[in-house]
């Protein structure tokens, strides 16, 4: 009996959910289309009326004229959460996955979110607690840490649309210097968090990496994201996060029989060609701007990789695989 009630509870807000779908913006809806949508009887349907009226506080109303129901008010909608116990056990398995994000403000948050939305799980939905933290395990790289100040800092000025002052510590550079900066969108990579705008004091596009930046200042001044501005001409957001505007060349990678299986198995772009040869090996075609992310990439694979297009690249890890070569040398 007590499971009958459960699964009686579960369809009336299944039904519910979707009432309001039907209702949202503005539209109307019949009872009488209602009762052949969902195969139950009009005092069913009125009922579910009478939930979404008075307990969910929905701006319900009937009109006679149309003989119909709407929404006074077109920009009501139900919050809801219905998640069966394998959609909870997916939502669950992210708690983990969040340990890479220790390094940010969003750790918190997250589980600042989860909580909420546990806690907003109608009753029927139960899930054996094991789920949350003994099954799945994450390694994640190490990271850097984020000033929690500055990583606000950045999400402010990009929503409000205002100029940055920042004080950025280069990779390259002994000191920090003194960055005058418009804040368009931040890009997370594998965990790295960086920020993608325009740069005032060289009149350039510039990506900034949030854990480099020791200081973040709004100034009075706003800005405008250029109407034709896409993130896409300058990163391929397929591969990596260097500036490289209208830099996108072809790629040929041939890899060793021996790793063709791990090659074949995986999809490395959205636009690549992939085929497998007689011998065994594969080879991988794409287009993408990331020169340097690919160089790095390409050298993980050591001589199970050879670079036939571009040449300049092909070059570039023949030099460097020289440079390794010669510190071991046996003298």
């Amino acid at each position: 009996m007590e499971k009958l009630q459960k699964n009686d509870d579960i369809r009336r807000t299944t039904r519910i959910i979707q009432i309001d779908e039907m209702l949202r913006g503005g539209s109307y809806v019949k009872i009488a289309s209602l009762v052949r949508k969902f195969g139950v009887s009009q005092r069913t349907v009125e009922r579910d009326f009478e939930r979404l009226r008075d307990d969910l506080n929905a701006p319900l109303e009937y009109d006679k004229s149309k003989n119909m129901y709407h929404y006074t008010d077109p920009t009501f909608s139900v919050p809801n959460v219905i998640l069966t116990e394998g959609e909870l056990f997916t939502v669950s398995a992210l708690l983990p996955l969040m340990e890479q994000y220790k390094n940010t403000p969003l750790e918190s948050s997250f589980k600042n979110i989860m909580k909420k939305l546990v806690d907003f799980l109608p009753d029927t939905v139960s899930v054996n607690s094991s789920f949350l933290n003994q099954d799945i395990s994450f390694i994640s790289d190490p990271l850097p840490k984020i000033d929690e100040n500055i990583f606000n800092m950045i999400f402010k000025a990009i929503k409000s649309s205002k100029v940055l002052s920042i004080k950025y510590q280069s990779s390259k550079s002994q000191q920090p210097k003194e960055k005058t900066f418009n804040a368009y969108k931040v890009i997370c990579q594998k965990g790295n968090w960086y920020v993608f705008g325009f740069e005032h004091e060289t009149s350039d596009f510039r990506i900034y990496s949030l854990a480099r930046i020791q200081n973040a200042q709004l100034q009075n001044d706003s800005f405008r994201v250029p109407q034709d501005f896409d993130i896409k001409k300058h990163i391929d957001l397929e591969l990596g996060i260097w500036n490289n505007p209208d830099r996108f060349e072809e790629y040929e990678i041939l890899f060793a029989k021996e790793t063709s299986r791990y090659v074949l198995e995986r999809e490395w772009h959205k636009d690549q060609i992939i085929e497998q040869n007689e011998d065994g090996t594969v080879l991988l075609k794409f287009k993408s701007n990331q020169s340097q992310m690919i160089y790095t990439w390409l050298l993980s694979f050591g001589n199970n990789a050879t670079v036939i297009k571009p040449p300049e690249l092909r070059e570039k890890i023949r030099a460097e695989c020289e440079k390794v070569a010669e510190k071991y040398i046996v003298k």
